[in-house]
């Protein structure tokens, strides 16, 4: 499975692989709603990324991948940590109290704490980055304060933390020594299902009957295209189109997860959510913008 850049990517894959980014990637919020049904916050998150691993990780090595060095795996467990523990984990957490569609336009915050915590590697923000930084923020505090987020205290908090969360160990793994992108994300897929696994008994969960066959394909989902199809799209975006491209899954996502969750499970939407996601995108893509020129 090669990484190398093609002198020319078609459109049709370059398409296939934003569709695959923005419908699954949109579409995995819903997912996750259904499969919290018949699993548990945190152990439904470890049997997606165990699952998805494994099978990531094998494949991989049939193709010839070099595995992990210690270090990588040092590195990847807190990636784990970071990035699939707590800001995948977390969203589980809170949809048992919060609708998909507005974790959804919560989790879209996290491009605006990665250009913040990107101060920290001194990259500091242009102009044009401090205002989408000025004008997301705005529609964090609007989200928080004036939806029905105030209700779930519990599901405000994890909202808040894990777009935090993702955001460090994304910035935190830049410089760092990892293995190819590819298996990178299975390493970290593994290590971050371990840690959920853990964490989930931890806290008392348990599976305790069989659960609805609607919820088990709901894991399934995340697991085959959540976290392998997508992740492998993602990265092979990454190594072909402009970043600016490829990461502008982080402002088509919300509305697609806002549009299945009212089609779907019949969620509604206050004014007040709505506006708050255009605000939050509009920073986003401001953000977005001015990296590009810059670049």
């Amino acid at each position: 499975m090669s990484l190398q850049k093609s002198a020319a990517p078609s459109a049709l894959a370059v398409g296939l692989a934003l569709a695959s980014v923005y419908l699954v990637w949109g579409s995995t919020y819903l997912a996750i709603r259904v499969g919290l049904e018949g699993y548990p916050p945190f152990l439904m998150g470890s049997l997606r990324f165990l699952a998805a691993s494994l099978v990531f990780y094998a494949v991989l090595r049939w193709l010839g991948n070099a595995p992990p060095t210690r270090a990588q795996w040092k590195n990847a467990a807190v990636l784990g940590f970071f990035m699939m523990l707590m800001g995948n984990g977390l969203v589980n957490f809170a949809e048992q109290t919060v609708s998909s569609g507005l974790a959804a336009i919560a989790v879209a915050s996290m491009p605006l704490w990665a250009a913040l915590f990107g101060v920290l590697k001194r990259q500091h923000p242009s102009r044009g980055e401090w205002l989408g930084l000025a004008i997301g923020f705005i529609g964090v505090v609007w989200l928080n304060v004036g939806s029905a987020m105030r209700a779930t205290p519990a599901g405000m908090v994890a909202l808040l933390m894990a777009p935090v969360a993702w955001a460090w160990g994304s910035v935190w793994s830049r410089g760092r020594d990892l293995p190819a992108p590819f298996m990178s994300t299975a390493a970290q897929m593994l290590c971050g299902g371990v840690a959920m696994g853990v964490l989930g008994l931890a806290l008392g969960e348990r599976i305790s009957a069989v659960p609805p066959l609607r919820a088990t394909l709901a894991v399934g989902y995340l697991a085959a295209f959540g976290s392998i199809v997508a992740f492998s799209a993602y990265v092979w975006l990454l190594h072909h189109v402009r970043p600016a491209l490829a990461t502008s899954y982080a402002y088509v996502n919300p509305p697609i997860a806002v549009l299945l969750g009212a089609l779907l499970l019949g969620e509604r939407f206050s004014v007040h959510a709505i506006g708050a996601m255009a605000v939050i995108l509009g920073g986003v893509l401001i953000i977005a913008r001015a990296k590009a020129r810059a670049a």
